[in-house]
């Protein structure tokens, strides 16, 4: 099973978000409190392993450097492909919409490291069920 290892919210799009404690999953909606909340990407996973290995490139790499929601170790191994459903913690429904993004114009971490792994890597959700989301919550796929 993989797990969750940090969650993260930002108010404005574009920007880094910042690790909290917690999030809510709000069916529908996204991420409560979150910039990209009501959009067609209520909720953005990477995983952890990759943000791992950015960080030996640029140190200051942490949670939400990518504008991620959810880091997720051992996301990859799941092999999520479009419409396949993950269960975040002990409620949460998500639903694959999107694989991959084109980066922002400025992204900070291509400018400096020469690449970004969120264009390849990053899945976007929206919430079928809601729930409370923590760091150390399981991801499961699950059947439709």
């Amino acid at each position: 099973m993989a797990v969750v290892r940090a969650v993260s919210v930002s108010d404005r799009k574009g920007a880094k978000k910042a690790p909290v404690e917690s999030v809510e999953l709000v069916a529908e909606h996204g991420v409560a409190g979150d910039a990209h909340a009501g959009s067609h990407r209520q909720v953005s996973l990477l995983d952890f392993g990759a943000m791992e290995g950015m960080r030996l490139q640029l140190p200051t790499i942490g949670p939400g450097s990518f504008a991620e929601n959810l880091a997720v170790e051992g996301l990859d191994a799941l092999g999520l492909a479009l419409g396949d459903r993950i269960g975040v913690g002990p409620d949460a429904v998500l639903e694959i919409t999107q694989i991959g993004k084109e980066c922002h114009q400025g992204c900070e971490i291509r400018r400096i490291v020469g690449d970004c792994i969120m264009p390849r890597q990053g899945l976007f959700a929206r919430v079928l069920q809601g729930g409370a989301v923590r760091p150390g919550d399981g991801v499961r796929r699950v059947k439709s």
